[in-house]
């Protein structure tokens, strides 16, 4: 069943369908499938020094509580992100709490665009358009998404734009720094101390011997 590739985006006319990977056997992904079911990146653990098994772990087993983000921003950005990142079902990365704990304590990239408030301030306006826009009533969220990441939406006082970059870099930087997202991808985690081997440019020798193995043969890269 997963030998060939149709989900692929040259390859299908719809959107994916992520129940139609295989359901993860070990470790978790979000949503629980993913194209790596027998592999747990929290398997190499023992294998990292002792200060990022520390920081990894947290990830997993320390959720943070959400301090910057007002109770009713918080819920219509959880809706937001859910959809943006695709996250359907349980179990879900806990995105927003990762994204509210940097706001809180102000670690923002360093940078922003001339013409744009501050990130924290960014999302809270984001909150405030989403809930004047009736989001969580919407019908079809997902067109909404899409027209914001298109550019298509006009909103006073904030380039929309712009805030989609903003927010979607915390986003996707809070989701693919959890294990769960390493899991979903094969990414074999932490390289310190132990170090990789497959360094060269087309090193065809096959995965590390500590990566997953995917369900099936066809190459994403050669597909898609």
């Amino acid at each position: 069943m997963f030998r060939d590739a149709g989900h692929l985006p040259k390859l299908r006319d719809t959107p994916p369908d992520p129940t139609q990977l295989p359901r993860q056997r070990r470790g978790r992904t979000p949503q629980m499938h993913g194209r790596y079911p027998d592999y747990d990146v929290l398997e190499n653990a023992r294998h990292w020094d002792e200060t990022t098994r520390e920081v990894v772990l947290a990830r997993v087993n320390e959720v943070p509580p959400v301090r910057f983000f007002a109770p009713e921003e918080a819920e219509v950005l959880r809706l937001f992100l859910d959809v943006a990142l695709a996250q359907d079902a349980e179990p879900r990365i806990p995105v927003l709490e990762m994204v509210d704990a940097r706001l809180f304590t102000g670690e923002t990239d360093g940078y922003r665009y001339d013409d744009m408030p501050e990130d924290g301030e960014t999302w809270r306006r984001l909150a405030r358009q989403l809930r004047a826009d009736g989001f969580d009533r919407l019908a079809d969220r997902e067109e909404y998404v899409r027209a914001l990441h298109d550019g298509e939406h006009a909103w006073e006082g904030l380039n929309a734009e712009r805030a989609w970059s903003v927010v979607m870099r915390y986003a996707l930087s809070a989701f693919y720094s959890h294990p769960w997202a390493w899991n979903e991808i094969g990414f074999g985690g932490p390289a310190y101390p132990r170090g990789y081997m497959r360094m060269g440019v087309g090193d065809h020798r096959g995965r590390e011997p500590h990566e997953g193995a995917e369900a099936f043969e066809r190459d994403p890269v050669q597909d898609s």
